[in-house]
């Protein structure tokens, strides 16, 4: 177990008054443990005790040699693991459960636990998560400065015959090469009126001239997750397009230079926002600024207009403002960003001038 981390856990666990924890989430597990168990449909459970009664339930077609510093709890696939589990909590408590295990098992336990009272534990041990160590710095740093390397590389293959969809496989191909674990989430790639949609599927369509190109990609390294997003053109660009380019530049660039511990994540929000407002292109800014990652390409945390948590050292988050006209183009411009003590460190490098492709 990660000693330091745990304890952190631990006094969250009491100064929430949850005396019982129970996690699933193999990210959580992992973060703790140092060991990744992905049990498929199979219950697996960390139960956590403020009295130091750990356990972990891991079913037998899982085998984990290593020493986790926790007592294991094996159970066969003839067993019930939830029965097996309950004769472990104690009655007549609060019970904290993460957002992540299955109703089929929670639902179980509560009849097993009718005495009890169970709450959404995952922020627990999730606002710890915000905040990560110089280790995973390091590894957060390395994932991204392979992100870019991987951007120069998928940006020197494209041509006009090759599909949205190639490109993505592409994407996948270079990060094979650089043997990383492979990508944090699906390649976006999206030319043209394709980029209006935020999430496009990647499609089999073709470049024409002019068309704008988005590129949302990221990778995973020693468990880490890297997340990056520019834009470029295809063999020319409109007026209009240059335009919304240089306002999204400078709407990452201003909720950027906003970052620093004590801000507030929605006037992060506001840096970028407000500005493309102005611009009349407001509500064609669909989705919030950025979200916070790290084991997850997707952490708990978000800068949004609606979270005034605060800022502080060590959390990593995406800046990521887009505008997205139906019907013609999309532009989004995203870094990662780390907060220091005085502001902030961008993790990615990549140039942000605007580029057009022959």
């Amino acid at each position: 177990m990660h000693q330091n981390r745990l304890d952190k856990l631990l006094k969250n666990m009491r100064d929430a008054s949850i005396p019982q924890l129970i996690l699933s989430d193999p990210n959580a597990i992992f973060y703790l443990t140092g060991k990744w168990i992905h049990p498929g449909e199979r219950m697996l459970a960390l139960y956590l005790n403020v009295s130091n009664q750990h356990l972990i339930f891991i079913n037998e077609l899982f085998p984990v040699h290593e020493e986790l510093g926790i007592d294991k709890v094996w159970f066969k696939d003839t067993d019930d693991p939830i029965q097996l589990l309950a004769q472990y909590i104690q009655p007549h408590t609060t019970i904290g459960v993460d957002k992540s295990w299955p109703a089929m098992f929670l639902l179980d336990l509560m009849k097993y636990k009718k005495e009890s009272t169970f709450v959404n534990g995952s922020s627990l041990i999730d606002t710890i998560r915000m905040t990560k160590d110089k280790h995973e710095i390091r590894l957060m740093r390395e994932a991204s400065k392979t992100n870019d390397f991987t951007m120069t590389g998928i940006i020197n293959l494209i041509s006009e015959h090759t599909t949205e969809k190639k490109m993505t496989q592409l994407v996948n191909n270079i990060y094979e090469e650089l043997e990383t674990e492979g990508p944090s989430f699906s390649p976006i790639i999206a030319y043209g009126a394709n980029g209006a949609d935020p999430h496009h599927s990647p499609d089999h369509s073709q470049l024409k001239k002019g068309d704008s190109i988005i590129i949302d990609i990221g990778c995973r390294m020693d468990s880490y997750c890297s997340d990056m997003t520019r834009t470029v053109f295809y063999r020319a660009v409109s007026p209009k397009a240059k335009e919304v380019y240089h306002i999204v530049k400078e709407a990452n660039r201003r909720a950027i230079s906003a970052v620093k511990p004590g801000v507030k994540f929605c006037d992060i929000d506001s840096a970028a926002r407000d500005y493309i407002e102005s611009k009349g292109y407001g509500e064609y800014f669909t989705h919030r600024t950025g979200h916070s990652i790290g084991l997850e390409v997707h952490d708990y945390g978000d800068v949004s207009a609606i979270n005034t948590d605060t800022v502080a050292p060590g959390m990593i988050f995406s800046i990521e403002p887009g505008i997205y006209l139906p019907g013609e183009f999309g532009v989004r411009i995203e870094d990662l960003v780390l907060v220091t003590k005085s502001g902030c460190e961008v993790l990615n490098q990549f140039s942000k001038d605007l580029q057009i492709v022959e």
